[in-house]
């Protein structure tokens, strides 16, 4: 049974910084991309930045050159190292996982928080 868990978010300063970490269990020899999403009140998902398994990314255009995401060595893992955090970043973060012939895979979610 696949299983996809985030943890590091917080509440922190604006211009600081934070790293979630997301960890995909069970399937992972079907495991393709990953990805980070992010979910403000009254706001849809949005794409944050993702990840194939050859390691090419891509990002929404509001985070380039400030969020960078990065696979693990076991490449069941991924990471997302967040500096000059802005309160605009507020947002419950959500990792997903995706898979070859079975359906993406969704994190519980990780409360990032920036004050002003």
């Amino acid at each position: 049974q696949v299983q996809v868990v985030e943890s590091g978010g917080g509440l922190v300063q604006a211009g600081g910084s934070l790293r979630l970490s997301c960890a995909a269990s069970g399937s992972i020899f079907r495991l393709n991309r990953m990805g980070w999403y992010r979910q403000a009140p009254g706001n849809q998902r949005e794409l944050v930045a993702r990840v194939t398994s050859d390691g090419s990314t891509n990002y929404a255009d509001s985070v380039k050159g400030r969020f960078t995401i990065s696979r693990g060595d076991a490449k069941n893992t991924v990471y997302l190292q967040m500096n000059s955090l802005k309160p605009e970043d507020t947002a419950v973060y959500y990792c997903n996982a995706e898979f070859y012939g079975i359906p993406p895979h969704w994190g519980q979610g990780t409360q990032v928080t920036v004050s002003s």
